[in-house]
């Protein structure tokens, strides 16, 4: 769970514009931070198979997300998985 100081520090780094919260690049920002305490979790509770669900619909959430924004706004895609350090297709 993400605290909510962390997310609104997400959503100004990565808004387009005053008052943006649901674009393609807060809301990839946003899974990425999730996933990864995700996966940190998942590393110590190896058993937790209803979190791992949760975790591969995220990735998969994310992935969906981030072909959109390639298929629209190249130049944005690139930007955003170099800042967050996602690997690219």
């Amino acid at each position: 769970m993400i605290s909510k100081e962390a997310k609104t520090k997400l959503i100004d780094t990565y808004h387009q514009h005053e008052g943006d919260t649901g674009s393609a690049e807060v809301q990839i920002a946003i899974l990425s931070t999730r996933i990864s305490q995700l996966t940190e979790h998942l590393r110590s509770n190896k058993q937790d198979h209803s979190s791992r669900r949760g975790l591969l619909k995220m990735v998969g959430h994310r992935r969906r997300l981030l072909a959109y924004l390639r298929r629209k706004d190249y130049n944005r895609y690139v930007a955003i998985t170099t800042k967050l350090n996602i690997r690219q297709k």
